[in-house]
């Protein structure tokens, strides 16, 4: 689950990470108020979504009078900002952020991650801050510092020396730094966080470490234990059909084809999907209806599936473990007759009640394409598409 700019700061400023002063604003005349409490005479207006590269598509501005904090607010929000992280439509702009400006002397780029390959958190760090981290990674990767923390001991101080030294800080900037990583990381850890990003960690006129934004992604599977920050999320900066997928316990991410997927199961579901680009289609999403699907979940994926109008057949690949072939069966009958289905679908079932599965199907007199294995599911999937399109 991602939050917003403002909300993530909040949690830095809880763990005495230090950020310019701000406040959220969701109508010009809050703005006004905040910029006025705020004092000063320039305050950035900044666009709250859950996108990067919002600089660049307008979404964050200086404003050098209040009218301008109005003004710029105004024509804000109630829009939608498209930047290189969203799709053509762009997200919903609901709030803007109203910050002091701070002078900037240098751009860092900071973060903590779960490294997968060695099952520890791992910092990143480089002196390339304000710039987009897999271009640096591309063209300049020994600009890129990696330092991974043992679980046991927790981060150490030598971690932060080295990660100061290596990003070219004088003494008082390298002890503001190692109180800064102590931080980040004990928030890391306490919240259950999978993704930490401040970019740019600056160095402001005064020669100190600020965090200038902020980019928090926290672990859905551990939102149980933090009622308080699963009350931050945002349902308009997620597309509506993966928003109704969440409501029920479905893992649907949209993507730019026309072959709409139903999988049991993430590994098989990205088999599926590699299985038909080789084959020639384009997967129109990811969707797992996980092990204990039902009959009323296999419905709500066939629904959140052809409510995409790019969708021109649709494959069901299901392996019968835990879920049984033939409930699944069950489910796919009852959506066809439920959602009035008018796309081709292809059905591949494999493992328990496999022959009761096909028999259901077999016999529901419904327009069902069988297939015995995937890639003759997916063959199957693909000419149905085009004959479709």
């Amino acid at each position: 689950m991602n939050i917003h700019e403002y909300q993530a700061k909040k949690l830095f400023a809880d763990y005495g990470i230090p950020v310019p002063n701000g406040h959220p604003a969701f109508s010009p005349e809050e703005a006004r108020q905040h910029a006025q409490t705020l004092g000063g005479n320039a305050w950035m207006v900044k666009a709250q979504v859950h996108a990067g590269g919002r600089g660049k598509a307008g979404g964050v501005k200086k404003a050098n009078t209040l009218d301008e904090v109005a003004a710029i607010t105004k024509s804000l929000v109630g829009t939608n900002i498209v930047t290189h992280q969203t799709g053509p439509a762009g997200q919903p702009i609901h709030c803007v952020l109203i910050e002091n400006t701070t002078a900037i002397q240098s751009e860092l780029y900071l973060s903590f991650v779960v490294d997968r390959a060695t099952r520890r958190i791992a910092i990143i760090a480089s002196v390339a801050g304000g710039m987009d981290i897999e271009e640096v990674a591309e063209h300049t990767p020994e600009k890129i510092i990696t330092s991974t923390i043992d679980p046991i001991v927790g981060i150490q101080a030598y971690q932060c020396r080295d990660i100061a030294f290596a990003l070219g800080l004088d003494a008082n900037q390298r002890k503001q730094l190692t109180f800064i990583l102590g931080g980040l990381y004990r928030l890391f850890v306490d919240k259950d966080l999978s993704l930490l990003e401040i970019n740019p960690l600056i160095i402001n006129d005064k020669g100190d470490l600020m965090a200038l934004d902020g980019k928090i992604n926290l672990d859905d599977n551990a939102l149980f234990r933090h009622s308080d920050l699963a009350a931050l999320y945002d349902p308009s900066q997620e597309d509506e059909k993966e928003h109704k997928a969440r409501q029920f316990d479905l893992n649907y991410v949209v993507l730019e084809g026309n072959i709409g997927c139903m999988v049991n199961g993430a590994g098989l579901a990205m088999a599926t999907m590699d299985t038909i680009k080789l084959s020639g289609g384009e997967p129109a999403n990811f969707l797992d209806v996980g092990g204990g699907a039902t009959k009323e979940k296999v419905s709500e994926a066939f629904k959140i599936i052809t409510s995409d109008p790019q969708v021109e057949a649709i494959l069901i690949n299901i392996f019968g473990g835990i879920v049984k072939c033939d409930m699944i069966a069950e489910g796919v009958i009852y959506a066809f007759k439920e959602v009035g289905v008018k796309v081709p679908v292809v059905v591949r079932l494999e493992g328990t009640n496999v022959d009761k599965g096909k028999a259901l199907l077999a016999e529901s007199g419904l327009p069902i394409i069988a297939a015995d294995n995937l890639k003759n599911a997916a063959l199957k999937v693909v000419e149905a598409a085009k004959k479709k399109g």
